[in-house]
């Protein structure tokens, strides 16, 4: 079963999303659109985060390593898909794809981590605010975080590396915009139920496990909201975690769609539909979220405008 030494398959076909000409043309634009505002606007909140002393805590620092995360993906799938769209040639080498595979899945282990650990954030502070220092600080704040990119990459590298090992000898067309994990391992020239079950299985750990962490957290930060005295209290908690909550929804309602499924059950287009979310359109939305709903930000972005306005010459 694992005694072929290569692979007939030296390119991979994406189909992308039409052939239709006219078509190709408007997604070629908006995907242009996207992915600037994307990489702009993430790495407006990252320079902020770096920049700006009253973002130096564990809240801006976890937004910060989601936005890095956003920026690293959009710039792993849409240049990619760009140039596609603009030659016409859909072609792309095996181990370029192999890459392409393992730097997507990567990065959404990677914000599955961070975003758990957002929520733990947000308990602290709201449940344990006098605690908050000591937790929360900036060294502990950068090991967690850390830990979570070790353990992305890590898990990603092990998919990678049983993915690379089947033999492809054809078809070689996936049926997809980027190289993904479910729409790359149909194409192997063997039985890959039982990598297909790991597959599942590292999902619901990465996936589920972090996602049942971010309810149970929120479960005993609402506990605790519920019973303040303040409406003032209140209302600010509340804002706090509602960007948070906005980003969580997003983000796993569907990519849960694409790997939280058995594969008797599943639409190639409708996979692919559901990673324009979490590929195009929940990274571009990451940054207007935390940026309209949250006052530092704006505060932040406010102050940076004055201190670039005052060194302009009158």
């Amino acid at each position: 079963m694992w005694s072929w030494n290569g692979t007939s398959v030296n390119e991979f076909i994406l189909l992308g999303f039409t052939s239709n000409p006219t078509l190709q043309r408007l997604l070629l634009a908006m995907g242009l659109v996207i992915s600037l505002v994307t990489i702009l606007g993430n790495s407006l909140i990252v320079f902020l985060v770096w920049v700006e002393s009253c973002l130096h805590t564990g809240m801006y620092f976890f937004i910060g390593n989601l936005s890095l995360l956003d920026i690293f993906f959009t710039l792993i799938t849409i240049p990619q898909m760009l140039i596609h769209l603009a030659s016409g040639t859909k072609s792309i080498s095996f181990y370029k794809c192999m890459a392409q595979l393992n730097l997507t899945l990567s990065c959404g282990m990677t914000e599955c981590f961070i975003l758990a650990l957002m929520a733990y954030d947000r308990y602290v502070a709201i449940c344990q605010p006098l605690r908050y220092p000591t937790l929360m600080r900036m060294q502990i704040c950068m090991q967690m975080a850390g830990a979570c990119w070790v353990g992305g990459f890590l898990n990603a590298a092990t998919l990678t590396i049983i993915t690379i090992s089947f033999p492809f000898c054809g078809p070689n067309q996936i049926n997809h915009f980027f190289c993904e994990e479910p729409a790359v391992l149909p194409l192997a020239c063997m039985d890959t139920y039982l990598v297909e079950v790991l597959i599942f299985v590292l999902s619901v750990i990465v996936l589920m496990l972090p996602f049942t962490f971010i309810v149970i957290s929120y479960v005993y930060i609402a506990r605790v909201v519920v019973g303040m005295r303040s409406a003032e209290g209140r209302q600010r908690a509340f804002s706090t975690c509602a960007t948070h909550l906005t980003v969580v929804t997003l983000f796993y309602s569907t990519i849960s769609f694409t790997y939280l499924q058995p594969r008797s059950s599943r639409a190639a287009d409708q996979e692919k539909r559901a990673s324009i979310f979490y590929a195009l359109v929940s990274p571009m939305l990451n940054p207007i979220i935390y940026s309209l709903r949250n006052k530092d930000v704006k505060g932040a972005l406010a102050k940076v405008i004055r201190k670039f306005s005052c060194q302009l010459p009158k």
